[in-house]
């Protein structure tokens, strides 16, 4: 029976307040960190580690990555971080294969791990020019003239 009793006198609680606390979601939150050495490692990962929320750390060193899990907002990792004196920013990169165009001047950079290109919106990238389209139109089997030019 304590469970009704509980989430009545809880109600009636919450009923007297006008602002209720917001509950954080459990999410990852995953950060681009220059990092050189284990000491360097070990300042991110104990600054991190001591956040209110932060159920687990895990840096990759050869990647430049941190990834953060608990009840946290992007933002106050990325200032916490900050706050090491570590250059830090929210992971830029996306997996190759999620890209329409990997090689484009915007979606590729020499310094993204491997199998990793920058994360760029698809409006910004150029659109295919007009001319070639209408290449391979007059060359295709639609075309009933195409073999006469051949």
């Amino acid at each position: 029976m304590g469970g009704p009793l509980e989430y009545v006198s809880d109600l009636l609680a919450g009923a007297g307040s006008k602002k209720q606390k917001k509950m954080k979601q459990l999410q990852t939150v995953e950060l681009k960190v220059r990092m050189d050495c284990d000491g360097c490692e070990l300042k991110v990962k104990n600054a991190v580690s001591s956040m209110k929320g932060v159920k687990s750390v895990d840096i990759s060193r050869k990647e430049q990555k941190l990834t953060v899990t608990g009840y946290v907002e992007p933002n106050k990792v990325l200032k916490k971080v900050k706050a090491t004196g570590k250059r830090a920013e929210i992971w830029p990169y996306v997996p190759y294969s999620l890209v329409a165009h990997p090689y484009a001047a915007q979606t590729y950079d020499k310094k993204a791990p491997a199998g990793y290109v920058r994360k760029v919106e698809y409006n910004s990238l150029p659109n295919p020019n007009t001319t070639d389209e209408q290449y391979t139109a007059f060359f295709s089997e639609d075309n009933a003239n195409g073999c006469t030019i051949m």
